[in-house]
């Protein structure tokens, strides 16, 4: 036992690194004293940043070093130091003296905020999610929600954000989402009458996730059409949406959403709700909205946006670019749907088959499956528009091997729907059993190119009224003079808030 002790005070003064790094507890208490101020001071700017910084944290957390801050911030033996300790896998001996040694200066607080004590669930439940504990992290994040409703502090409200969203992910990771929908109803209905913009605005993406992950897509419109509206909380409104959607707002019912990352995912959800109501126009722009939208780091996100817009284009009768699948980073991933795309351009039906089966395992991991089947008549469509234009006249036996049908029944069929619907110009002729064309004319001299360019100057319109109304003055510029003195303390403040605004598109997601 002498010789441990001996050995233990050697090893004190060398310079090897304890299990943690030094520094990440001195970063935590310094994020610990910026949520006091803002607390303190009322201003929601301070947590946010203090947000920002721990996801830059993040992968540094240890066991050892959140027990540290567990003991610093909250009151000893209090509920929640019990309740989130026992989180906490145990440390050894050796940890257990540094983190003593670390803190052993500076005392507890005599008072933990109710905001630092929600960052301490925040803290823990990351770990856990991290360290892949889902059931430990299902029973904090549940502890969490349940001491979230006793507290009604706006400064909570962007911690509380957060921990909506990390208590959907942790029973989404186990299979029980299902379980929490009526929890999460509660807690948006507890949000709105509190008047918690930003809490709406997550719950309402939660249960809109947890909707159409059990395809439940007439559920999620009647809860996305009665959700009550609220005014955005920030200046980024303007710059979170383009006019040509606001154009749709009455149509679309979307909402004025502060956080540009929750609008984006809230457009994502309406997108895939419009798709499967067949309303292909509307899906179409919410998609390309929410790929547009999505901060560079978001990949994943982004990628499945461009999978759903790309099929639900594909169902308008268009043919995306090649771009669109060159984009960086999602080569691979948009491959299958890059086959997809030339089997619908070149309109072979068997080609169509062949893909769909070869990828059928990744289209049914994308839920976009049901959606394929319904692209096999646009490829019938497209097929039989390259044989109108290459044929004068041609037998309906030739049109059906050609399109690979089952019978010459079908493609009697199918040309009459064709010719009805304005899809070819062409005419049937039953006697002889044949189908003939038209000839095509200048497409200059219709009114299509005019409204394609028409199309084109509206949104860059739109762009050019939107990027107008995003403008910010100083207030009062037209009727006082500031001093040098104030400028500087202003144009500081807008240097932050653009800081602020940045870092928050890339950290949220």
């Amino acid at each position: 036992m002498t010789q441990d002790v001996e050995m233990k005070e050697q090893a004190a003064p060398s310079n090897s690194l304890p299990s943690f790094s030094p520094s990440t507890l001195h970063h935590l208490k310094e994020i610990a004293s910026l949520i006091e101020t803002g607390a303190y001071d009322r201003e929601v700017r301070r947590i946010l940043r203090a947000i920002r910084l721990t996801m830059a944290l993040r992968r540094k957390l240890k066991a050892s070093a959140l027990s540290a801050f567990l003991n610093f911030s909250l009151i000893p033996g209090s509920e929640a130091l019990t309740r989130l300790s026992s989180y906490l896998p145990k440390e050894d001996e050796h940890a257990m003296e540094v983190d003593t040694a670390t803190s052993a200066p500076q005392a507890p607080a005599k008072h933990s905020l109710p905001e630092i004590e929600i960052y301490c669930y925040l803290l823990v439940l990351m770990f856990l999610i991290d360290q892949k504990k889902y059931n430990e992290a299902k029973a904090c994040s549940s502890a969490s929600i349940a001491r979230l409703k006793n507290i009604n502090r706006r400064t909570v409200d962007v911690l509380a954000a957060r921990l909506y969203f990390y208590y959907s992910l942790c029973y989404e990771l186990t299979g029980d989402l299902a379980e929490i929908r009526g929890n999460l109803l509660s807690l948006h209905r507890i949000a709105t009458l509190r008047h918690d913009e930003l809490g709406q605005e997550t719950l309402l993406n939660l249960l809109l996730r947890n909707y159409l992950h059990y395809n439940l897509y007439d559920q999620a419109e009647k809860l996305r059409s009665k959700a009550p509206r609220f005014e955005a909380h920030s200046n980024q409104q303007a710059s979170c949406k383009l006019l040509h959607l606001l154009s749709l707002a009455s149509k679309l019912q979307l909402y004025s959403y502060g956080s540009p990352v929750q609008f984006c995912r809230y457009l994502f959800y309406l997108g895939k709700i419009r798709t499967i109501q067949l309303e292909y126009t509307d899906a179409k722009e919410c998609l390309l909205q929410a790929a547009r939208k999505a901060p560079i780091a978001a990949l994943g996100f982004r990628v499945q946006c461009n999978k759903w817009a790309i099929i639900v284009r594909l169902l308008l009768g268009e043919i995306p670019e090649r771009t669109v699948f060159m984009q960086k980073g999602m080569e691979k991933a948009l491959r299958p749907y890059f086959e997809l795309t030339n089997a619908v351009r070149i309109g072979d039906l068997e080609l169509f088959r062949s893909v769909a089966e070869k990828f059928s395992s990744t289209f049914s991991s994308d839920r976009t499956h049901n959606l394929i089947v319904r692209l096999r008549h646009n490829v019938i469509r497209t097929g039989l528009r390259n044989i109108s234009i290459s044929y004068s006249r041609i037998s309906l036996v030739d049109v059906a091997k050609k399109l690979r049908l089952d019978s010459v029944a079908d493609a009697e069929s199918i040309v009459a729907k064709a010719i009805r619907d304005g899809a070819i110009d062409a005419t049937l002729d039953h006697a002889s059993r044949c189908m003939l064309s038209k000839e095509t004319g200048d497409i200059y001299s219709m009114t299509e190119p005019q409204t394609v360019f028409n199309s084109r100057i509206a949104f860059c319109l739109n762009m050019h009224n939107e990027a107008v109304r995003a403008l910010r003055f100083p207030p009062n510029s037209h009727k006082e003079k500031e001093s040098a003195e104030k400028r500087r303390e202003r144009r500081q403040q807008e240097q932050e808030l653009a800081k602020h605004i940045a870092e928050e598109d890339d950290d949220e997601f």
